[in-house]
């Protein structure tokens, strides 16, 4: 895990997901599609995801895109169902970013500027700005949106003190969410968190008996197997799992100057690989984490926001087929505007025409089912290629008999 979300409320006076303080359970946490601000005969994109109502499934992912007042602003004003704010800590003083601190693939590999950009890597840290400003920010846009979704994201070092400090200040402001996969592992902030799952059921235990908010805990793909952290997070009292984040990464070596990209001063550092390209990878580790929960966490109440390379409604509609409740888009933004949403919101649509979905929840999960072990892949087709040597075989009952070719219906049936 490498983040947690703690939700946001959606006004500082009413809020479905504030509950009585030591523990929140989400009774009426059933992620559901209602017909609400649709138009008539018109697919609805809302959803209603651990208490809190969206008008579409689509959420800024934590980073750039969420970074300040202005541009969160410039989401809600946009159309998207949800934002989540850059990810802080109580001393931004401890974070410098860099620049350069992003690099680019592109598809055609001699880099041309008109090829399309397929991957997009950063070296960025969480905010840098003061807490104090960002918490004002929060309050703020909840005063001038009072009925749109604002989740924090927040990420501390390995001090249990820290964590509840900053969980309680955020809390304040109606917002939170537990980031960064490369940011400073030597402090144990980021991947450190995700990739130990001793480590991460303490911190975990921390945040959920603090918050009074439901938790959302983002998963790091830099892991052999990302059901094991999920299931952690998940029975450490987290309402929610957030998958992938970026993927640890060296985008390339400049093979002029013989430096890795992007170049600092004539160095660089790994850092979190993010656009289209990893899109194959998210869908596969969306898939094992909605599969845990289906299996391992029948009773439902647990949520599913998907991450990873979502730039057209069909990218999303794949994450929501597999189990998930919300896709989130953060390189996609930085890349296309924050209109995005727009095009987004268009296509689910169109997608959903297509196969008469009324709702989200209509076809969420639909193509979970389909997938299976490679030993079972091999029995099937075993069975298969049987029963079509079987029909080859010849006619299989006396109705099948037409009378036409009777020469031939005959020969198919004698055994050589």
């Amino acid at each position: 895990m490498e983040s947690l979300t703690l939700r946001a409320s959606p006004s500082s006076t009413a809020s479905p997901l504030l509950r009585l303080p030591g523990r929140r359970r989400a009774a009426s946490v059933r992620v559901s599609a209602s017909g609400a601000g649709a138009g008539a005969g018109e697919p609805d994109l809302s959803v209603t995801v651990n208490g809190l109502k969206m008008p579409n499934p689509f959420v800024i992912g934590s980073g750039p895109p969420g970074t300040n007042y202005t541009v969160m602003k410039r989401a809600f004003d946009e159309g998207w169902g949800g934002v989540i704010a850059k990810t802080v800590s109580l001393d931004a003083g401890k974070v410098i970013n860099v620049t350069p601190r992003y690099a680019r693939l592109r598809a055609d590999p001699n880099g041309s500027t008109k090829s399309p950009i397929i991957g997009w890597q950063n070296i960025e840290l969480i905010s840098d700005r003061p807490l104090e400003t960002m918490l004002n920010e929060f309050k703020q846009l909840k005063k001038e949106y009072p009925d749109r979704i604002l989740i924090g994201s927040i990420m501390e070092e390995y001090n249990k003190a820290a964590w509840h400090e900053l969980i309680e200040r955020v809390e304040e402001s109606g917002v939170i969410n537990f980031s960064c996969p490369h940011g400073m592992p030597e402090r144990k902030m980021g991947a450190a968190v995700g990739q130990d799952c001793a480590l991460l059921e303490e911190v975990s235990g921390w945040i959920n008996e603090k918050a009074t908010v439901p938790v959302w805990s983002k998963m790091t793909p830099n892991i052999t197997d990302i059901t094991q952290p999920s299931r952690i997070a998940l029975k450490s009292g987290s309402e929610g799992i957030a998958a992938i984040n970026t993927i640890m990464s060296v985008m390339g070596i400049d093979l002029k100057t013989l430096r890795p990209e992007p170049c600092v001063e004539g160095y660089s550092t790994p850092g979190g690989y993010s656009a289209r390209a990893v899109h194959p990878i998210a869908l596969a580790k969306v898939m094992q984490i909605a599969r845990l929960i289906k299996e391992e966490f029948p009773e439902g109440g647990r949520s599913l926001s998907a991450i990873g390379g979502v730039e057209t409604g069909n990218d999303a509609a794949e994450f929501i087929l597999l189990g998930a409740d919300t896709v989130q888009v953060c390189t996609g933004v930085m890349m296309h505007g924050y209109g995005l949403v727009k095009k987004l919101c268009t296509e689910l649509q169109d997608f959903m025409r297509m196969h008469d979905f009324s709702s989200i929840e209509d076809f969420r999960g639909a193509s979970l089912p389909y997938f299976t072990t490679h030993t079972d892949l091999v029995q099937r087709q075993k069975e298969a290629i049987k029963q079509r040597k079987a029909i080859r075989m010849g006619l299989q009952s006396d109705k099948d008999w037409t009378g036409d070719g009777f020469v031939k219906e005959t020969e198919s049936m004698v055994s050589n």
